[in-house]
């Protein structure tokens, strides 16, 4: 039987699972797959949170797996998939804008960690910004406009700007 304060770490190895599947299935060029894997893996960000709040089994370790997972699943997956339409064509700019999409990333969860900020988010979460990079690509494949956006939503997320908490 599994105890109710491990529920949360399992989403979370969830989460990061689902990540690594996205870019599992971006090098096969199945963008689609890719973008339904990192919003399952958002879905279960959100649950982990849940959990650990509702049975108040929050853990440094399970912050800190939180951040590792979150990276990968919303830094490097949708960065993996912004690259690969650019690689072609625009290689070293996409080369560019995966290195910054995910060092921005890396940048708003170091910073996320460090803070209290209880009533809103400072700058925008990257589970939003990654899921929402993932799907812009797909919906629309203009590997252009998926640059410039990705160039704005890695700046939202290490801007200052105070987004509430829902």
């Amino acid at each position: 039987m599994i105890k109710v304060n491990a529920l949360p770490n399992i989403c979370t190895g969830g989460n990061l699972l689902f990540g690594v599947l996205a870019i599992a299935a971006i090098f096969n060029h199945n963008y689609v797959l890719g973008t339904v894997l990192i919003v399952l893996a958002a879905t279960l960000d959100r649950l982990d949170g849940y959990l650990a709040r509702r049975y108040n089994s929050s853990s440094a370790f399970g912050r800190e797996l939180d951040s590792l997972a979150d990276l990968v699943s919303f830094g490097v997956a949708p960065s993996v998939m912004l690259y690969a339409t650019l690689a072609e064509k625009w290689h070293l700019l996409g080369l560019i804008g995966f290195a910054f999409f995910v060092l921005c990333g890396a940048f708003r969860l170091a910073r996320y960690n460090i803070t209290s900020d209880t009533d809103y988010f400072r700058g925008l979460p990257i589970t939003a910004g990654g899921t929402t990079l993932a799907i812009l690509i797909v919906l629309f494949y203009n590997p252009p406009v998926a640059l410039i956006a990705s160039v704005i939503i890695a700046l939202a997320m290490i801007s200052t700007i105070h987004i509430p908490r829902i």
